[in-house]
């Protein structure tokens, strides 16, 4: 295993358990931290689990595809028939699909992107 897939697989294991926390997190800002935070680390995460399989993809090109496809992601909560609402009532479903929309979700999405690509620039300056 090269250094750089190594070094996303240990960031995947700091990452994960901290996007998972700002779902449960209680204390100051806490409607901020559970609604919003999380996207930032929804994208990082994301761009990681995106460059471990593709790890021949430029970093550019992993965040912007991380990015439009959450912005899909963020649309399809608008719409809700039956279906999606069953899948929506599981917790890692509903994290993964969202269950409202939010346009002031975006900015976050976006800064989440951008540091996944500086994340997986560094790795690869690193390798």
């Amino acid at each position: 295993m090269n250094r750089q897939r190594l070094l996303i697989i240990l960031s995947l294991i700091v990452i994960t358990p901290i996007g998972f926390m700002t779902k449960f997190y209680e204390g100051p800002a806490q409607s901020w931290v559970n609604d919003s935070m999380g996207g930032l680390f929804y994208e990082i995460f994301w761009c990681l689990v995106i460059a471990f399989i593709f790890s021949n993809v430029r970093p550019i090109k992993i965040a912007i595809w991380v990015f439009s496809v959450t912005c899909a992601l963020e649309f399809l909560q608008l719409w809700h028939p039956y279906f999606l609402q069953v899948l929506r009532e599981n917790f890692f479903v509903r994290t993964i699909l969202g269950n409202s929309f939010n346009w002031f979700d975006f900015p976050y999405y976006f800064i989440g992107s951008v540091l996944g690509f500086l994340i997986l620039h560094l790795f690869n300056k690193i390798d």
